[in-house]
């Protein structure tokens, strides 16, 4: 049974990680804004496609529109964590899980126990003034009615999120890739693999086991060494109880 063979292999190591997507999130209701119901409803209620909505150059070109937008699909502050969060946080308090890499922002590994989380696209419980870089929590952005202005200058304040057209953190880039190439077992869930330069993270894993739980095919399949086409929480909280 392949829920028995992941208890397993997650038994028999000490040094996992893991990889994770939208998915994960999805159990705790927050959509995935990248489905196509989610384009969809949002080309529908705003004329653009999610991914020009949430670009560097609308950020830049669109403030008022865009943080309307990011208020309304992007924040999601009642969301609790999920199994598949407290499971990673059960595992990581065992000492089995080295590190969550992760390419949500909504902080919930965090909620769910998680300690060492290397979040690639930043989070939106970090924000910044782009004038004299004052911190914010989310409530700054999510109590203004247009553009969030900082206290201290009158600068706006930006979420510290990677929007599309930026590039990605060196330093979180460099350190996931360390965790990857060093682990014994990667265990990738919520995610087809189909984003890059995320994705490619899994091409520097050289461990023994890497098990892909998702419900779609993804471009790793031919690789892996276990498939779970499975609700991730389900999966990993299964798992996790029979350690």
């Amino acid at each position: 049974m392949s829920l028995d063979r992941l208890t397993e292999i997650i038994k028999n190591s000490n040094n996992i990680v893991f990889f994770g997507g939208a998915g994960v999130s999805t159990e705790s209701n927050i959509p995935d804004f990248r489905s196509e119901s989610g384009i969809y409803s949002t080309k529908n209620k705003y004329g653009y496609e999610p991914e020009y909505l949430l670009s560097h150059s609308f950020f830049r070109d669109h403030q008022k529109e865009f943080f309307n937008y990011y208020r309304e699909n992007m924040l999601y502050p009642e969301a609790k964590p999920n199994k598949a969060h407290l499971a990673l946080g059960k595992l990581e308090g065992m000492g089995k899980l080295k590190a969550v890499i992760t390419q949500n922002i909504d902080g919930l590994h965090q909620l769910g126990g998680s300690k060492n989380v290397l979040e690639i696209h930043g989070s939106v419980h970090r924000n910044y003034c782009l004038s004299c870089y004052a911190e914010y929590p989310t409530e700054k952005i999510i109590s203004s009615d247009s553009v969030p202005t900082c206290d201290k200058c009158g600068g706006i304040v930006r979420p510290d999120v990677v929007l599309y057209e930026e590039g990605l953190d060196a330093d979180v880039m460099e350190r996931a890739v360390d965790y990857i190439r060093m682990a014994e077992v990667l265990i990738v869930g919520g995610t087809s693999l189909n984003v890059y330069p995320a994705a490619g993270l899994v091409e520097y894993f050289r461990g023994r086991d890497l098990v892909l739980i998702n419900k779609t095919s993804t471009g790793y399949d031919g690789r892996a060494t276990l498939i779970l086409r499975d609700s991730i929480g389900e999966v990993l909280d299964y798992a996790v109880r029979r350690i």
